[in-house]
């Protein structure tokens, strides 16, 4: 278990033959991984959010410093396709951005994970929803991080980690009361309605199985990259058989 940029790192470095990566990072090793269909985390309503503490507006970003939660993040891919003018990011880990912002060494942040339930008590407040901009942009999910498999894993072997994957939520989901320690015990929030809160976002129907809506989205991902030249070319492939 590790931040989410710490393990798009070590799967740009090839290490892990399964891994958990943002779909940014996912864009550039396309060739190298392949998505499996369960275990990703997509959906309306569950992206990003641009806050301040000082600043009231969007547009007033222009010439400032914005904390983003790492270069690969999916965070870090939806603010730079909404916003066109010129700033200065600054890497931080995720759970670091709140305290930046408030401490004055950032002007603003992409915030992910539990951060989007406890910024209002913290006194800031919200610039821009990043997964809005998405909604009204593609009218799909947004597609947020996956699990890939490395190619060099024969395919019988990929498909069955995908069953496991798929069982696994599909467990979890019939067994809700029994899950609470388990989720304490590796949570970063503590607070039990924000615990709530975050599974209910983020663990969904496209946790079970991306289907043919989480595919789109993906791709329309993959296509919105490349035109801003983000990437190259959108590949053929992606996608695991299950």
């Amino acid at each position: 278990m590790a931040d989410v940029e710490h393990l798009n790192g070590e799967a740009f470095a090839e290490k892990p033959d399964i891994t958990k990566l943002s779909f940014h990072a996912f864009l550039h090793l396309a060739g190298k991984y392949l998505l499996l269909d369960s275990g990703a985390a997509l959906g309306f309503g569950a992206g990003p959010l641009v806050i301040s503490k000082h600043l009231e507006n969007f547009s007033e970003l222009s010439g400032k410093t914005v904390a983003i939660p790492g270069k690969f993040t999916t965070a870090n891919l939806l603010f730079s396709l909404a916003m066109t003018q010129p700033i200065h990011k600054k890497e931080l880990l995720f759970s670091e951005i709140e305290n930046a912002i408030l401490a004055g060494s950032v002007d603003a942040g992409v915030i992910i994970h539990e951060s989007r339930f406890t910024y209002h008590s913290k006194g800031l407040h919200k610039l821009m929803d990043l997964g809005e901009y998405w909604e009204q942009k593609t009218g799909s999910p947004v597609p947020l991080g996956g699990i890939a498999a490395h190619h060099r894993l024969d395919e019988a072997v990929i498909a069955k980690v995908n069953r496991c994957i798929r069982r696994s939520i599909e467990y979890a989901n019939s067994n809700k009361d029994g899950l609470n320690e388990f989720i304490r015990c590796n949570a970063r929030e503590m607070d039990e309605e924000v615990m709530k809160q975050h599974i209910s976002l983020y663990v969904n129907e496209f946790s079970v199985s991306l289907g043919l809506q989480g595919k789109n989205a993906v791709i329309q991902m993959f296509e919105l990259a490349c035109q801003a030249g983000i990437i190259k070319d959108v590949p053929s492939g992606i996608f695991a058989s299950v």
